[in-house]
């Protein structure tokens, strides 16, 4: 039985008798690549991806366009070859399979519905095309889409249905091949804001109840950091970072992930550290930042030289003289940003500017000067030169 994301272990969501769950089933189905590459020609889109999806995993690919986060996704399909390298899933090296017979089912970014078959006939047609027994395609369908929430739909055509019931039926599409491993690319990226929050939920409900391993595609942070177990971030083909959301988070690798997980972003701010009676800080210009023991330990161990960048997320940086804490600078409030539930000010300092989240209860105006307080415990350090996280 598969971890629920609250904790602990157990039943994550009723069965109702779904032929859906994989109870008991003997297929592992663990994606693997190892050392894959894919190129366009000379172009390479792919580099030496070495990659453990794990059995029932929700894996999220994250990146920005043109990271190879698609790419990824096709191969694991059978949409595109892979170039070199090996690329299995369960014990099966698939690079060489056919696509019908990879056991996966895909959700694509359109949903790619047949406008002229009624929503039954889509959910049903792989089904169709497997030589799959009548009444074993009509429950199947049935099922799914009663835990799709769209059975009272199912004789429509997708031109008369919404964006957010187009994506159920692209979704009960796949569910009902009762497949391996699903892969999703990109599928909630055509509906708004509010659905997408709401599709987000029925997918990670959909995915405790199911337990098949899940591949999705974003570049959508905010998706990555509610929908993972685990979050791949890529960049320009290469995997920058594999781990939790938390850890991703609150333990970046390096400046590129530091900098694309998160909204708004950390702050970045490039320096030098020095040394004074004793204790350490991190300085730029006329910015002065004292650093916390670890910290410390960790750039005197750090072989890279004095020039470092300084991370903190906006959440970490305070107005200074709530709780008695001095001020480590004075900034100017450029822009106030209310949201609702917080409001995020943006701060100029010569030719600095950093993000800092604060209470809506604070009243502040553009152009007025406030005393920020830095949390030493939460800064982060890179290497300049290299831009990893000096550990």
């Amino acid at each position: 039985m598969m971890a629920c994301r609250t904790g602990g272990s157990g039943d994550c969501g009723r069965n109702d008798g779904l032929w859906l769950r994989r109870e008991g089933r003997g297929n592992v189905a663990r994606v693997t690549f190892h050392h894959v590459v894919k190129a366009f020609g000379q172009h390479v889109v792919v580099h030496e991806l070495n990659l453990d999806v794990r059995d029932r995993e929700f894996m999220v690919l994250v990146g920005p366009s043109g990271c190879g986060k698609s790419t990824t996704l096709r191969m694991v399909a059978g949409l595109e070859e892979v170039t070199s390298g090996e690329l299995y899933i369960g014990d099966r090296l698939v690079n060489d399979v056919p696509p019908k017979d990879r056991d996966i089912s895909m959700v694509f970014q359109n949903y790619a519905l047949y406008p002229h078959m009624t929503v039954y006939d889509n959910m049903a047609f792989g089904l169709k095309m497997r030589r799959v027994p009548k009444a074993e395609i009509d429950r199947r369908v049935r099922e799914a889409a009663k835990t799709l929430g769209i059975d009272h739909l199912l004789d429509r055509k997708p031109k008369a249905l919404s964006g957010g019931q187009r994506q159920r039926v692209a979704l009960g599409r796949a569910i009902v091949r009762n497949p391996q491993v699903f892969l999703m690319d990109e599928p909630l990226s055509n509906l708004d804001a509010k659905l997408r929050v709401q599709m987000r939920a029925e997918i990670i409900r959909l995915h405790r109840r199911l337990e098949t391993t899940t591949i999705y595609v974003t570049h959508d942070q905010t998706e990555a950091m509610t929908m993972g177990d685990r979050i791949t971030v890529m960049k320009d083909g290469i995997v920058q970072q594999v781990d939790t959301p938390e850890r991703i988070y609150h333990v970046p690798a390096n400046l590129f992930v530091a900098g694309f997980i998160g909204s708004p972003a950390m702050n970045t701010i490039p320096g030098e550290w020095m040394e004074d009676g004793g204790a350490v800080f991190f300085v730029a210009r006329d910015l002065r930042v004292p650093l916390p023991p670890l910290s410390a330990e960790a750039l005197k161990k750090h072989d890279g030289g004095r020039r470092v960048v300084l991370g903190v997320r906006p959440e970490h940086l305070r107005p200074a003289g709530a709780d008695g804490e001095p001020a480590v600078f004075r900034a100017t409030v450029e822009v106030v940003e209310p949201t609702g539930a917080e409001t995020y000010l943006y701060l100029g300092k010569g030719d600095m500017t950093m993000t800092m989240r604060v209470d809506p209860s604070l009243k502040v105006s553009p152009g007025e000067s406030l005393g920020v307080a830095v949390d030493p415990d939460k800064v982060h350090l890179f290497d300049e030169e290299t831009e990893e996280a000096i550990r």
